[in-house]
């Protein structure tokens, strides 16, 4: 018997939360000073997520750097004769992996300063 009162209370709280959601759209939709509040929300809420996104990326950023610069440490520091070609391999890709990174980088970096201008031609 829970069970069932349990799942009524619980479509009927999705009811009136679809209904709640309607009527705000509605009522931003039809007001000029709601829809303005609402866009400046959206946008100092999206400003808000860029600068986290960015301080993020500068923090991955670093973490990457030291990671790689970590492994050629480790494979320059470990180096032997009996280990030229494995180490020559590694380092090969570690250099390709750092120039993946700094591509994504970069990507990252435009599509950052693209969602700026954007936002300044908004």
């Amino acid at each position: 018997m829970k069970t069932n009162n349990f799942l009524l209370e619980t479509a009927q709280q999705g009811f009136h939360i679809t209904v709640g959601a309607a009527t705000s759209f509605l009522e931003t939709v039809q007001n000029p000073q709601k829809r303005s509040e609402a866009i400046s929300q959206i946008q100092f809420e999206l400003n808000q997520k860029a600068q986290e996104w960015s301080e993020k990326g500068v923090a991955t950023e670093q973490e990457a750097k030291a990671y790689i610069n970590n492994l050629i440490n480790q494979n320059t520091g470990a180096k032997n004769p009996s280990s030229d070609v494995y180490t020559s391999n590694t380092s090969n890709d570690v250099n390709s992996g750092l120039q993946q990174l700094k591509a994504e980088i970069i990507a990252l970096r435009l599509e950052l300063e693209k969602m700026r201008q954007s936002k300044g031609n908004s």
